[in-house]
């Protein structure tokens, strides 16, 4: 069995020296996964009155030992994002606790940073500069063996939480499965030379049982092996299902190479082939231990691929309620990958109802997939699915239309609305959104999702 991957069904802990923003940064994780945010030193006051009293009348020694309390009380609960004191990581029960029960992320900061912030906050360890310095030194070490994802915001700690990172050097000894075309664009950077290469076919013709058959029989490694995908989001859903399946679950590690898979399809967790019957109809969840994004694979990039990318993107920024797509290209790849790392996190297995959040615009797009034999790209699909999905919400259109300039497609009026029918999510139920950054999941009368549907094709 593989083991749980970063915050999933844990705890997610902000530790970091004084001054760090672990609160501020918390609170906004804690929005963003949908988990309860618990701050230790909040918890403490409101039990005990404020920390420099109990400092002063109780001593440092008691209040570490109330520390140790509401860390352990927090920890027992729900997963929740917990804002560690400073000093929380310096009592080995607490550190012992945290390693079974918590992701722990490093929130970073440098010293006179720090000592800016809260030299005048009446923190009882911060009135000496001399005293501080020392302090921050001694737990630095702590923190760095601690710690299982750093950064300095809240974008840092969801990309940590899921094991993302901006890399593509792997230091496994790996069989690797990538999409032949990439195969003559790129070299896949490995620490290691790979244990074996199994080339697929490019887009959808790798999601077939065909190839998942080829990798299974082709395969050697065991249960402690490696499966590295290494292409768009047609690779890495073959390859993690074959990861999921083989041997009944190995360890895999997703490098999209696509805008697509950098922002969405390698992120989350799930896997997936076609079958006659539709797309990704056989699939299991089986998160990626690292997903390594290196936005220089984009150099080679289509346009047409482009687009598809950047349509994922303008729905991650309607979910968000930020305009992303105009953000440098790293830093927007960055926005939309901890976006939907965050979703991710607040519901891992669809059970929820929030992760639905993220198929915005593409119930539409699927049935256009279908209704055009699948000569539509997915791209093209996904901009006309938020269209109507925008215009069903009574929101405007703008920036689809300005970002991604979709039009109406060739495709069968009557194959495109059976399949919409038979979409997944259940008869009649779409994705649509009261305000930008408020997606909801509801249900359209047939009447105006057909007519919706009937304005994306060409007449």
């Amino acid at each position: 069995m593989v083991s749980q991957i970063g915050a999933l069904g844990k705890h997610l802990a902000l530790m970091g020296f004084m001054g760090a923003g672990k609160t501020t940064v918390g609170r906004e994780v804690a929005r963003a996964t949908h988990r309860p945010f618990v701050d230790t030193d909040e918890e403490i006051e409101k039990r005990h009155g404020p920390i420099p009293q109990i400092f002063e009348e109780r001593g440092e020694a008691e209040f570490r030992r109330l520390e140790e309390q509401v860390v352990a009380e927090a920890l027992a609960g729900s997963p929740a994002v917990l804002a560690l004191g400073g000093g929380a990581v310096v009592s080995e029960t607490t550190r012992n606790r945290l390693d079974q029960h918590a992701f722990v992320v490093w929130l970073t900061v440098d010293l006179d940073t720090a000592w800016t912030r809260v030299q005048d906050s009446g923190r009882p360890l911060a009135r000496d500069r001399s005293q501080f310095e020392r302090l921050y030194e001694e737990r630095l070490e702590i923190y760095d063996v601690l710690a299982q994802g750093s950064g300095d915001d809240a974008t840092a700690v969801l990309l940590s939480a899921l094991h993302i990172v901006f890399s593509s050097k792997l230091p496994y000894d790996a069989a690797v499965v990538i999409d032949e075309r990439v195969a003559g664009l790129h070299e896949l950077q490995s620490l290691r030379p790979p244990l074996s290469t199994h080339p697929v076919p490019s887009g959808e013709a790798a999601k077939t049982l065909a190839v998942v058959r080829r990798l299974w029989e082709d395969l050697r490694i065991g249960r402690d092996g490696w499966i590295v995908a290494f292409g768009g989001g047609s690779t890495t859903d073959v390859a993690g299902f074959v990861a999921a399946t083989y041997l009944r679950g190995v360890r895999w590690v997703a490098v999209p190479t696509t805008l697509v898979g950098m922002v969405d399809a390698a992120i989350g967790g799930k896997t997936g082939i076609n079958i006659a019957e539709g797309k990704n109809l056989a699939g299991a969840f089986h998160f990626p231990w690292e997903v390594c994004l290196d936005p220089t694979f984009l150099a080679t990039l289509p346009e047409r691929e482009r687009r598809a990318g950047m349509a994922e993107v303008v729905k991650t920024g309607l979910l968000a309620g930020r305009p992303v797509w105009e953000l440098p290209e790293e830093e927007m790849i960055r926005a939309c990958a901890a976006y939907k790392a965050g979703v991710v996190l607040s519901d891992p297995y669809e059970t929820e109802g929030r992760r639905a959040w993220l198929n915005l615009g593409h119930t539409f797009a699927h049935a256009l997939e279908a209704g055009s034999g699948y000569r539509v790209a997915h791209g093209e699909a996904v901009a006309l699915g938020l269209v109507a999905a925008l215009r069903l919400s009574g929101q405007p259109t703008d920036a689809v239309e300005e970002i991604l300039r979709p039009e109406p497609v060739e495709a069968d009026l009557e194959i495109a609305w059976a399949a919409l029918k038979r979409d997944k999510k259940g008869e009649g139920v779409f994705v649509l959104l009261e305000a930008p950054g408020r997606p909801i999941v509801t249900r359209v009368a047939d009447a105006d999702a057909r007519a919706a549907l009937a304005s994306l094709v060409r007449q």
